[in-house]
């Protein structure tokens, strides 16, 4: 096990690897095909509203490629749907559902980096997670190992073994990672705090004159100023600015002008740093019993089945877990009560203390932002069987991991880079 020394990873809770190895370095993201993500689907039917496809993109975020498909077909974006957002930079294949339109309507879709071929239908839209998971190929360039092979094997068996299932940067956004500090806005019933914070919190990362204009912005609080300076490329950010000029002060209104799936991700990438902090607060406790369960410990069941670790039943949860039937799981909390149950609970309770956050804030935003805040269990641990080729200082990766697993957390274990190497 090994400390990040990253000032960014440690903020967003990704203070620990499990492995021990110096690193391999190198850059992730060369070109988009260094980063290749095949979706893994159960084939769909051939009946219902909605046409399903397949979307292979390069370079695309996710919800703007879905705006620009529905623009080309004369829809609202609000008809398309999908099961993961997948990484923008980079090489991806995934299904999409588009409510209301025929087989020949597709190729009226004419995006260069986009192919959209028509596979099925369905009588339901997809949801975020209903995929069956995702397989990774990730060129890793110009690494700096020593002894390579050594190396890469050491830190496959630790995958093996098991590593945190941290939420990866890009949850908190790619050149930006504000996503969680508007989501507390938010659930502090700031949402002028939010709004501002998502329109004028600049980045070291981005171009000096978009810095130069959120700062102007927090400064002045005029959106009519902001606008005039505020690239196009920053659709976002001026919806909610036009939205501030025609309906003075309405910053509920301003935040749901955003795309629902965006304003949804708010919220819950504050939920994503809460459950990073206490990874790595169980990593700091245990050390590399972090992997195991203990008395007090949650359980999730490959059948999605719960339990809570008791003294007596200490041994067989170990061999259950040991055997792939069960994992140890964290709460994220939501608007659900939960009763404490062991030093996760614990260490959980005292984040949310620590932040003034109760369920009834996470109901309360739950009614402004138009979706579910729970909470539910998340496996604590990432495990997957990793195979690795080296090409001269090239380094390839291939795995799989389920819906909500991060590649990049897989990749952090073997490069122990710079964050901003890696996006």
């Amino acid at each position: 096990m090994r400390e990040s020394p990253y000032p960014l990873e440690k903020v967003l809770g990704m203070r620990y690897y499990a492995s021990d190895t110096p690193g391999t370095g190198g850059r992730l993201r060369e070109r988009a095909e260094d980063f290749a993500v095949d979706e893994v689907f159960a084939a769909p039917g051939d009946e219902g509203p909605y046409l399903v496809c397949r979307l292979t993109k390069r370079n695309w975020e996710m919800q703007r490629a879905a705006r620009e498909i529905a623009r080309q077909l004369g829809i609202s974006h609000r008809r398309v749907s999908w099961t993961g957002t997948k990484d923008t930079h980079a090489l991806t294949t995934q299904l999409i559902a588009i409510y209301g339109v025929r087989e020949n309507d597709i190729a009226r879709v004419t995006l260069g980096d986009i192919e959209i071929v028509p596979v099925g239908r369905s009588q339901q839209p997809l949801s975020l997670g209903g995929h069956e998971g995702n397989r990774f190929s990730i060129t890793i360039r110009d690494t700096r190992s020593s002894d390579p092979c050594r190396e890469l094997a050491e830190v496959a068996e630790t995958c093996r073994q098991g590593i945190p299932n941290y939420f990866g940067i890009q949850r908190f956004g790619v050149a930006r990672p504000v996503t969680h500090l508007v989501g507390l806005h938010i659930l502090k019933g700031d949402l002028e705090g939010a709004v501002t914070c998502y329109i004028g919190r600049a980045c070291p990362g981005e171009d000096p004159a978009v810095r130069e204009a959120r700062g102007e912005f927090l400064s002045s609080r005029d959106p009519a100023a902001a606008l005039r300076s505020f690239p196009v490329t920053l659709s976002y950010e001026r919806a909610m600015l036009h939205h501030l000029v025609s309906h003075p002060g309405d910053y509920r209104g301003a935040l749901c002008s955003l795309p629902p799936r965006l304003l949804s991700l708010f919220v819950s990438a504050f939920q994503s740093h809460l459950f990073n902090c206490t990874v790595s607060s169980r990593m700091e406790r245990l050390g590399d019993d972090f992997r195991i369960p203990h008395a007090g410990d949650r359980l999730l069941f490959s059948d999605g089945k719960e339990d809570v670790v008791s003294s007596p039943m200490l041994q067989a949860a170990r061999t259950m877990a040991s055997r792939g039937r069960c994992r140890v799981a964290i709460m994220v909390p939501g608007s659900r009560p939960v009763q404490p149950a062991g030093e996760d609970d614990s260490a959980m309770a005292l984040l949310l203390a620590r932040h003034g956050i109760s369920p009834e804030d996470f109901a309360r935003a739950s009614e402004i932002v138009g979706t579910r805040y729970n909470g539910a269990l998340r496996p604590a641990v990432l495990s997957t069987d990793v195979a690795w080729t080296v090409a001269g200082k090239d380094v390839t990766l291939t795995f799989s991991l389920g819906p909500g697993s991060y590649a990049t957390t897989v990749c952090r274990e073997f490069m122990k880079a710079d964050p901003a190497s890696m996006v």
